[in-house]
């Protein structure tokens, strides 16, 4: 049934602006579809990814002026996981197109601003998943129900901020009666140019999840079961399949900075770029242990990642990144005197890849990455296919 009715949206939506004969002449929606194939042997933690033949993030995208004062903007995804097919609604929102002094609206279902990779669709990665701690604590990319308000400010060099809020049910830590806004977030972010074939561009991010934090006792659930056995993270080590963050806590800080080269601005024929980001979670809740006593109340990762297209055909590319937290062993006590011995885990990755342009809209990649996490080491290997036809926008910085 769902993929009856998003084919139905599809052919409904294409053909609305034939029957249409008031207001503006505005021209149908574009479409556009983004394939995305892979084959991998192993597989990551806190990972959606299953091992072998599958379909990763594939889009079904419709959009187009609305008027001369309004754009919208309908994304749908198709995910493979367990031999089944997965549907869910990415984006589904509309935005201002002609409002004064830099300002821009935007109302609907969408991605959020935070950080510098989650606003950007997971095609547009130079790698077949995202980071550790993305994965982790944004559960690869964050979208939600909610409104956006951001301005580009009348400067001499880029200065853009951005304010939002949302329903906050993605990040939900399992209030019983979670606020109707539960997340708000702002960024600011600055960047320049140096010289005809530098720029570069810094974030500063933060979010606050209204639903993402409880102090033991605020909240009638039964931690008991959670109080023995010696919990570990283990059950994340291969991933419980959930579309959400692995943790969630009141604060999520974040910072990014990017740098790109390209001989006098021209990115045809050759560029680098270098990302780093560092994400911070502090007032941290995890049911596993959040009853016991000495529990930790921030985590925290990072990454930093190159990427040199040598010439408009390939691309080499390689990331570290380290996800830090904790794991619970030896709970002693009961109830509200229980306590855990917490030992700090880390979880390593390291990936190079390199990936065949057929054309700005076709690219084939072979990536090898190496994961240290539990006292494991996987190496894991991953073929992987992303192709675009149709209409498609131009990507951000």
């Amino acid at each position: 049934m769902k993929v009856k009715w998003l084919i139905n949206a599809v052919v409904m939506g294409c053909s609305g602006s034939v029957f249409a004969n008031t207001g503006p002449i505005i021209s149908g929606p574009d479409v556009s579809v983004v394939l995305d194939g892979f084959y991998q042997d192993g597989q990551r933690a806190f990972s959606h990814r299953d091992e072998g033949f599958g379909l990763g993030h594939t889009e079904l995208g419709l959009t187009g002026s609305v008027d001369d004062k309004f754009r919208g903007v309908l994304t749908g995804i198709f995910e493979s996981h367990h031999g089944s097919t997965e549907i869910e609604l990415e984006e589904a929102f509309i935005e201002t197109l002609a409002l004064p002094a830099g300002l821009k609206i935007k109302a609907g279902r969408f991605l959020s601003e935070f950080g510098y990779l989650n606003s950007k669709h997971t095609h547009e990665d130079a790698f077949t998943e995202r980071p550790g701690v993305y994965r982790a604590l944004l559960g690869s990319h964050y979208f939600d129900d909610g409104i956006q308000v951001s301005a580009l400010l009348p400067t001499e060099f880029y200065l853009a901020v951005s304010a939002e809020a949302f329903s906050g049910k993605k990040m939900d830590a399992g209030f019983d009666d979670p606020a109707t806004v539960g997340v708000v977030a702002g960024k600011i972010e600055t960047g320049s140019d140096i010289g005809d074939s530098n720029s570069w561009m810094l974030g500063l991010s933060v979010l606050r999840n209204g639903n993402g934090h409880m102090q033991f006792g605020e909240h009638d659930h039964d931690h008991s079961e959670h109080e023995h056995g010696g919990h570990d993270h283990s059950s994340h080590d291969h991933g419980e399949h959930n579309h959400g963050p692995a943790y969630t806590g009141r604060m999520l800080y974040g910072a990014d900075l990017t740098w790109k080269w390209a001989p006098q601005g021209n990115y045809k024929y050759q560029n680098l770029r270098f990302t780093a980001e560092y994400l911070y979670l502090d007032d941290l809740y995890d049911e596993r242990f959040s009853s016991l006593d000495g529990a930790p109340s921030s985590l925290s990762g990072f990454y930093g990642a190159f990427v040199y297209q040598f010439n408009p055909n390939w691309s080499v590319s390689s990331r570290y990144s380290q996800f830090d937290h904790m794991s619970n062993h030896d709970v002693h006590g009961h109830g509200d005197h229980a306590h855990g011995h917490f030992v700090d885990e880390q979880l390593k990755e390291i990936d190079f890849a390199i990936a065949w342009h057929s054309s700005h809209f076709g690219v084939v990649r072979a990536q090898v990455s190496q994961q240290d996490y539990l006292d494991k080491r996987d190496n894991i290997v991953s073929l992987q296919y992303i192709m675009t036809f149709g209409a498609h926008g131009a990507h951000a910085f």
